[in-house]
C-alpha cells in the first residue's frame, strides 16, 4: 500500500488566509513608512534653506530679493515637494513646501519663518496635527 504525499486543500488555505493577513497587516504600514519617508526631503529642505536665507540676510541686511537663482538663497529643488517663498520684507520671511500629489506626498505643506518657527499649515485626511507649531512627521501628530 503506497502512501500519498502531499498537502490537502485545507491546508493550503490555511497558508492563503496566514499570508493575506500579514499582507493586510504590512502593507499599509510600509506605505506609510514610504510616505513618511518622503516628508524628510521637505523638513531639510526648509532647515537648510532657512540657514542660507540667514546669509542672505548678513549679505544684505533684507532678505528682499531672496529665493532667486544666483543668491546664496536660492530656492530649493525637490522631487517630493514644490517650495516657495513669501513675506519676503527687510525683517522676515517665510519659506513653504508643499507636497506634488503625483509623488504621493498631496496634503502636507510645511513652513518655516525668520525665527525658526517650524509650522504644519495642511495635513491630508487621516493625519492629525494641523496648525502645530513643530513639522508633522508621524498621523498620530508627533513631531
Amino acid at each position: 500500500m503506497s502512501k500519498v504525499r502531499g498537502f490537502t486543500l485545507i491546508e493550503l488555505m490555511i497558508v492563503v488566509v496566514v499570508v493575506a493577513i500579514l499582507a493586510a497587516v504590512a502593507v499599509p504600514a510600509y506605505t506609510e513608512y514610504i510616505q513618511r519617508g518622503k516628508l524628510i526631503e521637505a523638513t531639510s529642505s526648509l532647515s537648510e534653506m532657512r540657514v542660507r536665507m540667514e546669509q542672505y540676510f548678513q549679505d544684505n541686511r533684507t532678505y528682499v530679493g531672496a529665493c532667486v537663482a544666483g543668491t546664496a538663497a536660492p530656492l530649493p529643488a525637490g522631487r517630493y515637494f514644490t517650495y516657495a517663498c513669501t513675506n519676503l520684507s527687510t525683517t522676515g520671511f517665510t519659506v513653504t513646501a508643499t507636497g506634488i500629489t503625483a509623488q504621493g506626498t498631496a496634503g502636507f505643506t510645511y513652513s518655516v519663518d525668520q525665527t525658526n518657527v517650524r509650522t504644519t499649515v495642511a495635513l491630508p485626511t487621516g493625519w492629525t496635527g494641523a496648525g502645530s507649531t513643530c513639522w508633522v512627521l508621524k498621523k498620530d501628530g508627533s513631531c
